[in-house]
């Protein structure tokens, strides 16, 4: 419910939206103006029109404007993802949405087109302030019958477009009638547990000797199973980040650069240092990188930098060759799925492999050992009831419950 407030000779109206208050001057010293103004904002608030004032903004230059805010706080391929997903969802109402190359890579050229029923259209509204959350709810479900969309996905569009109403509301000088984020009421899907895919370790021997001949992807893989690294994170390793004689066996640093004019970070922001196995170590310390343009550690067969697309699909006609179906994210899903078996705590899995504990969490608890075996029993210190064994006379344990020679009473 909305109020009166007073600051020096001018009255606002003040309300509370999401356990947030709000509040809107409404440029007026009169008491009896600022009353019908009041009971104005109260009636369009039933309406579902917050807006005393309503701002009109082009749904093109509120998302121009916001993915330019994204391309500055994201990484770019973070950022190309972003703009990919609102692309789909206004089309190209500005030019930041148009598609940059018209070029298929031969890949997407190949591939056939599915025959299925018909993507929704772009949102639509006269104005940003009119996007509401049915059109949103309408869109992300037609995708999701259209396209055979994955919860997560559809919840990742849910997200984008939840993150682009808040900054248009908190910085973008957007006000949504009733100052609500209309993506924010759109339900969520429900995401099934992650499906998590890792070698065991005669499947890693068996990838390694695979690899035998291709002995930069070989090196390469090891590093992957071995240090948990990211595909992109590999890319971007020079020389100086590999040191071999750090530590017990050696240590990776993954961290922040500017190389040739191009800034990259890893993913989550966070530079970090992988110590080097001793499984990893028996192929770095015999591996020589090629001269490159940069001192890369992994370089192109060209001598640059190496693409992440273009080396998985080296990466994957040589496992085509050998019969195999492992990609990097198994290879660092190894990493995490490994240690968590050998008893790491998940805390320490994520400094390494450069995660939130929470994301470990949903994917490496249920690996864990027999850790929490006596944490189940709630009487330590009480005598344990012995399990039968075939052929051996029956014993209930402290209970004492009757047998079938003792009836009982």
């Amino acid at each position: 419910m909305a109020s009166l407030v007073k600051r020096g000779k001018i009255y606002s109206i003040q309300w509370r939206v999401a356990g947030k208050i709000k509040r809107r001057s409404l440029r007026t010293s009169s008491f009896q103006i600022a009353k019908a103004k009041l009971r104005d904002f109260e009636t369009r608030r039933a309406q579902g029109v917050d807006n005393p004032l309503p701002t009109r903004t082009p749904i093109g230059q509120v998302v121009a404007a916001y993915v330019q805010h994204v391309r500055t706080i994201k990484t770019g391929k973070s950022a190309q993802s972003d703009v990919y997903v609102l692309r789909q969802l206004f089309g190209t109402c500005c030019p930041e949405l148009e598609i940059t190359s018209r070029r298929p890579s031969p890949t997407s050229a190949k591939r056939p087109v599915k025959r299925g029923r018909r993507s929704p259209g772009p949102i639509e509204a006269d104005c940003f302030e009119m996007i509401t959350t049915a059109q949103i709810a309408e869109f992300i479900d037609g995708s999701v019958r259209a396209r055979d969309l994955a919860p997560k996905t559809a919840n990742r569009m849910r997200e984008i477009l939840n993150r682009l109403f808040n900054w248009a509301i908190n910085e973008g000088r957007v006000r949504m009638p009733a100052d609500v984020n209309p993506a924010r009421r759109v339900r969520r899907y429900r995401e099934p547990a992650p499906e998590i895919r890792y070698l065991t370790l005669p499947q890693i021997d068996e990838q390694l000797a695979a690899l035998a001949d291709f002995p930069q992807l070989r090196v390469m893989v090891a590093t992957y199973i071995y240090a948990g690294l990211r595909r992109e994170e590999a890319m971007w390793l020079t020389r100086e980040d590999v040191d071999l004689h750090a530590g017990r066996c050696g240590m990776i640093r993954v961290q922040a650069k500017t190389i040739g004019g191009r800034h990259w970070q890893p993913k989550t922001r966070v530079n970090r240092a992988v110590p080097v196995s001793t499984d990893l170590a028996r192929y770095l310390v015999r591996y020589r990188p090629r001269p490159s343009d940069h001192g890369w550690y992994f370089p192109s067969p060209l001598g640059r930098w190496w693409d992440p697309d273009n080396f998985s699909a080296d990466l994957r006609a040589a496992q085509n060759r050998a019969g195999l179906i492992w990609t990097c994210l198994d290879f660092r899903h190894t990493f995490g799925s490994q240690l968590a078996q050998a008893g790491v705590t998940l805390l320490k899995i994520a400094t390494l492999m450069g995660n939130s504990p929470e994301i470990c969490r949903r994917h490496y608890a249920a690996l864990v050992p027999e850790a929490l075996t006596e944490e189940v029993e709630f009487h330590h210190n009480a005598p344990t009831a012995r399990i039968p064994m075939p052929g051996q006379p029956e014993f209930c344990g402290r209970l004492n419950l009757p047998t079938a020679g003792n009836a009982g009473p």
